[in-house]
């Protein structure tokens, strides 16, 4: 269900439908994480639908995060004013590399 937030809106099923298949894996589960939806492993965050756009919001190496970015496939993310090295927002525009992302977070919360 799409939602509007005025400026923009919240589709979370594109989210959901990017990381429907590790809900089937051992360990893995719907959770919430500041109050938000997200996807964990073994109680571990791995990835998590941005809460006003929908976009993808994903645990990585700090090093990967910088890749990522610098690449242009992400931007920096983190709660409020901070940002957080570990986390990178994956836009619309490569929705397409979500499930193979959200399959890299998982690995990197699992080691």
């Amino acid at each position: 269900m799409t939602k509007s937030t005025g400026k923009r809106s919240v589709d979370p099923e594109r989210f959901w439908e990017a990381v429907e298949p590790f809900l089937a894996e051992d360990g893995v589960e719907e959770g919430t994480l500041m109050g938000f939806a997200c996807i964990r492993v073994h109680g571990e965050f791995f990835a998590m639908p941005k809460h006003d756009t929908g976009q993808l919001v994903c645990k990585l190496a700090a090093e990967r995060v910088a890749e990522l970015v610098a690449e242009g496939t992400g931007e920096p993310f983190g709660p409020g004013n901070k940002v957080f090295k570990e986390w990178v927002l994956i836009d619309f525009a490569h929705e397409d590399r979500w499930h193979d992302l959200a399959g890299e977070a998982k690995a990197f919360v699992s080691d």
